[in-house]
């Protein structure tokens, strides 16, 4: 396997990890939203379930930039390995 081949499969990986976190994220939380998932301009939560869930998608979306730092780092890093040759 070439060095191109082995970044996308890393960030296939990586991509594929978010999207399952996210979905799982999505299906816990579908229960306890008051305000649609699109609503960035929500009113401040009210209640410690709204906080809970602010507070998780916070996590999930600091999981989710470090994922594709990640992604980013190992298509660098093949990318230069091919540049070496």
């Amino acid at each position: 396997m070439d060095a191109a081949s082995a970044a996308k499969d890393r960030v296939d990986r990586a991509l594929a990890l978010l999207e399952r976190r996210l979905l799982d994220l999505k299906s816990r939380a579908a229960g306890t939203s008051r305000v649609p998932d699109d609503d960035l301009f929500a009113s401040e939560p009210s209640t410690e379930t709204d906080r809970a869930r602010i507070h998780e998608l916070e996590s999930v979306g600091r999981d989710a930039a470090e994922a594709l730092s990640h992604a980013a780092d190992a298509i660098r890093d093949s990318l230069a390995e091919q540049e070496a040759r």
